[in-house]
């Protein structure tokens, strides 16, 4: 396949790609969001009747375990997409998301079957960790590897915002559910919806994804590997090492960052603060609207001055705004409003530019598995633990603000990571070579092909 044929291709399906990857993303977050938007219920469903906080201590901690398999599937999903590529993972992905969730749908409560509904409950959960793990870095890097260069960062924005978008519909599913049914029916069988859901959307995504091409970045590297022998997954890691590292520092914000204030929130409205549950959710629904309308324009700035600048920017914002931030949600009304409208949008100055920076960073016939190893080791230890341990600083330190000083820590971490890294932003992602001997870790691109392909 030659370069210009490539790129032919790649202009001609950039809008089915999209599609592809981003909505399917977005199904499989509606998915995975349900239960972070639903937690209280679950915890009175699933757990023996008693202290609710050790209920929902309980909810979140399932939340987490189901994070623990995230590094496993991080290596999994990456070996599989650097040797069968990127849209066969992405399928899979989206059967095995869709499926763990009906089943969540399914599950008797803890009244009528006892301590089997926990473990059922952790079952599903898992298999979602799993799955997920494959699928925010395929969706990425096929984005990433079909699109111009110089539209990458807008494109690859994508992601993070049909993320959101997910998440959103959950959250409207869930304020729609509490609003038009009683607290008997919703703890019956009102919130079993979303997760029943998620078997027909699913169908829709796999639909869309079978049409979809494979990369020609993975392709043009089948071709050229096909009569020399690929290196390992692990000896791939091994030789990137330096790179999962920074990258895992760099995660950190976003793990923590995404989980407390687009997931943990609503739970944190209702349980400190005292919102009732319809306000805390329908609140939390301006700070994912903010949150995705900031994303594209993220991408396009990151487009034009590079990512590493951007990120910089985020991490001093978190820094020195979000204890105010905190202070002022506190006094509610249109004051929380507009402080979770400045928590989407600062968390957007992070995660919009986030999977394009991490799609730059390494060689394609390990690009899978550099992204989803370091993206999914920290949300599995930063990530799923996020809500629980808010939860837990909070009821620790009688600190009502605790969470903010959590997201303050994850920021200065991200921040020294990105001290270590380059800019991304000229990188083609056609033969990323770290060059030998060089300590600033730049990159050479083979010219001609780049040229041809961008």
């Amino acid at each position: 396949m030659t370069a210009a044929t490539m790129n032919t291709k790649t202009t001609k399906g950039m809008k089915q790609i999209l599609g592809g990857s981003a909505f399917g993303n977005m199904i499989e977050w509606f998915d995975y969001a349900s239960y972070g938007y639903l937690a209280t219920i679950i915890a009175a469903v699933f757990f023996a009747p008693g202290d609710k906080t050790a209920a929902l201590l309980s909810t979140f901690a399932v939340f987490a375990l189901s994070f623990l398999v995230r590094p496993i599937g991080g290596l999994v999903w990456g070996h599989y997409g650097d040797r069968i590529g990127r849209k066969k993972v992405l399928i899979l992905t989206m059967c095995m998301m869709s499926f763990s969730t009906f089943l969540i749908g399914l599950i008797p409560s803890y009244s009528s079957i006892g301590i089997l509904a926990p473990i059922l409950l952790l079952v599903c959960r898992i298999i979602q960790g799993f799955s997920a793990s494959g699928e925010y870095a395929g969706a990425s890097l096929m984005i990433a590897e079909h699109a111009p260069k110089h539209k990458r960062g807008l494109f690859v924005s994508m992601v993070p915002a049909s993320t959101a978008a997910g998440m959103l519909l959950g959250a409207i599913v869930a304020s729609v559910l509490e609003f038009t049914l009683t607290e008997p029916a919703l703890h019956s069988w009102g919130w079993r919806i979303p997760f029943l859901l998620s078997l027909p959307l699913g169908l829709i995504g796999l639909y869309i994804r079978l049409k979809m091409e494979d990369s020609p970045v993975f392709t043009q590297m089948v071709e050229e590997k096909s009569s020399t022998k690929q290196i390992g997954t692990m000896e791939g890691i091994r030789q990137n090492k330096k790179k999962i590292l920074i990258a895992f520092g760099v995660i950190c914000l976003n793990a923590i960052g995404f989980y407390i204030i687009l997931s943990y929130m609503p739970t944190y409205l209702t349980t400190v603060l005292k919102f009732d549950s319809l306000q805390s959710t329908l609140t939390t629904i301006f700070s994912l609207l903010a949150y995705v309308i900031m994303l594209p324009l993220v991408g396009i700035i990151t487009d034009k001055i590079g990512r590493k600048p951007v990120l910089i920017t985020a991490c001093v914002l978190f820094i020195l705004l979000t204890y105010p931030i905190f202070s002022l949600m506190s006094l509610g009304g249109v004051f929380t409003i507009t402080s979770m409208i400045l928590l989407g949008a600062i968390l957007a100055c992070n995660d919009g530019v986030l999977a394009t920076f991490l799609s730059e960073m390494f060689p394609t016939e390990v690009r899978y598995s550099g992204f989803a190893l370091s993206f999914n080791t920290g949300n599995a230890i930063f990530g799923g633990t996020a809500p629980y341990v808010a939860t837990f600083l909070i009821a620790s330190t009688s600190n009502n603000f605790a969470p903010a000083f959590y997201l303050i820590a994850a920021a200065v971490i991200a921040l020294l990571a990105l001290m270590k890294t380059v800019e991304t932003s000229n990188v083609s992602l056609l033969n990323v070579i770290e060059e030998e001997g060089n300590e600033s870790q730049s990159y050479k691109v083979e010219s001609q092909k780049a040229m041809n392909f961008e």
